[in-house]
């Protein structure tokens, strides 16, 4: 094997860094959801029966008490519940949110870091149920911490896709692992 070979094969093997994989994270969240990529949240798990990402809780995500808003963590679970039921429903029918109930269980203060996770609970033929769960994030494991809220999201997984957004599933199909 050649040199040009042992080192695309090394770098091949070895892991992205953090920041590359943050940088990824945040043209992937770009492409896929502008309200979230403006936000800061960063997806990074993209399936049909899982979605996972993170956020940093900035001054554009804060109350006024310096805490996440409420409607930043239900913006996070409509959106990740409609991208994954769209790729449940495999990509074949436009989806909508017609209801949302979210419980707030604690919160997250400016300068911590959300986890989120969205699986589907009911995956039918005209409607689908996802849970989503966000958690702050303990700064000295990296893993999740205490759960701050809990969501319910229903959506309609039926409806036809028109001509003109024929498209629109593209970019999940581009990240998602299928």
């Amino acid at each position: 094997m050649d040199d040009a070979a042992a080192t695309s094969r090394r770098h091949q093997q070895q892991p992205a860094s953090p920041a590359a994989t943050t940088e990824d994270s945040r043209a992937k969240t770009a492409e896929l959801d502008a309200p979230l990529h403006a936000l800061g949240f960063e997806i990074e798990e993209l399936s049909p029966s899982r979605l996972t990402g993170r956020l940093l809780v900035t001054p554009t995500c804060c109350q006024p008490f310096k805490v996440l808003h409420g409607g930043v963590s239900a913006l996070v679970a409509e959106a990740l519940a409609s991208m994954g039921a769209h790729m449940a429903s495999g990509f074949r029918h436009r989806v909508a949110g017609v209801q949302l109930s979210i419980n707030h269980f604690g919160s997250a203060a400016l300068g911590d870091t959300v986890v989120a996770r969205a699986v589907p609970v009911h995956v039918g033929r005209s409607t689908q149920v996802w849970e989503v769960k966000l958690w702050k994030m303990d700064p000295s494991t990296r893993e999740k911490g205490p759960q701050i809220s809990e969501s319910r999201v229903t959506l309609l997984c039926n409806l036809p896709l028109p001509e003109e957004h024929k498209n629109a599933g593209d970019a999940l199909k581009k990240y998602s692992k299928l």
